[in-house]
């Protein structure tokens, strides 16, 4: 009876031994692709509880979300002869399980070579510029060279961003010159608009207050009242503007055509009529 316990117990406790091997556990984002003996087995396992054969089958199980991979800086040579270092990230997910597990041995390390050669390319192909100014054109460019192999792995590349681009110390001094050189030729154009725009506003208030006299007098008087409010020892003396407009009108009218100026030397010739000839007197 004893003996009849424990092979009773033997087989119990072999059965739970086999029962727990053959159950798998695949979350929520995860799929299972079973493999017997080597062979595939049916579609991929959804998540949940699932049973296989512990001696035959191997349940291989695959993320599904959305894997971040960072690329390693990639030193090349942009197509304006620019040596740089550019580094990036990538963003990709696995769309198809039975692929992964079939057709690639380690499908991130081969996202990760085809994301380093694609980097390396697309350095080869671009201007510093485009590398500075222009870099969601090169992600999308980036993109596209990898999604296509890896299409055929069952993956699909979400996105590519280039992180940073970094540049020889011999170039960022040449480009901190050009960028001041650039600053001070926008201060430079900016300071004479201003000056133009200054003397128009002051050629036309000068024609202005030519048209109203009263308004140059009122502009005289306020210079004055401001260097009066100043706290020194300036002496103010108003000259008379009616006094200038009189001798201004006067002087033109004073001037006589008396003199004549010399052609060559401007000094006055005084011109004078010859004297008439002394008759002959005849000898007798």
């Amino acid at each position: 009876m004893t003996a009849i316990l424990v092979v009773l117990a033997i087989l119990v406790l072999g059965l739970l031994v086999l029962l727990g091997a053959s159950v798998r556990v695949v979350t929520q984002f995860e799929r299972g692709v079973v493999l017997r003996f080597g062979r595939l087995r049916g579609d991929p396992r959804g998540p949940g509880l699932n049973l296989i054969n512990p001696v035959a089958d191997r349940l291989h199980k695959v993320n599904m979300q959305i894997v971040t991979m960072p690329v390693p800086a990639q030193e090349g040579i942009t197509r304006d002869n620019v040596t740089v270092k550019v580094d990036a990230v990538v963003y990709f997910k696995v769309f198809d399980p039975v692929r992964v597990v079939v057709d690639v041995q380690n499908y991130q390390a081969a996202i990760a070579q085809v994301a380093q050669a694609s980097l390396r390319s697309i350095i080869g192909k671009s201007d510093l510029d485009d590398l500075l100014s222009n870099r969601e054109r090169l992600n999308q460019g980036l993109e596209l060279m990898m999604d296509s192999p890896a299409v055929d792995w069952g993956i699909h590349i979400d996105r590519v961003d280039i992180k940073d681009v970094a540049l020889p110390e011999s170039m960022k001094r040449s480009m901190s010159r050009q960028a001041e050189a650039e600053r001070e030729r926008r201060s430079r154009v900016i300071t004479a608009e201003g000056e133009l725009q200054a003397s128009e506003k002051l050629a036309q208030a000068a024609e202005v207050m030519t048209a109203h006299p009263a308004a140059l007098q009122l502009r005289l008087l306020q210079t004055v009242v401001e260097v009066a409010a100043e706290k020194n020892s300036t002496l103010v003396l108003p000259f008379p503007v009616e006094l200038l407009r009189f001798l201004e009108r006067a002087t033109p009218a004073e001037q006589a055509p008396s003199a004549v100026a010399s052609p060559t030397n401007g000094v006055p010739v005084q011109r004078s009529t010859p004297a008439p000839a002394a008759p002959a007197v005849g000898s007798g």
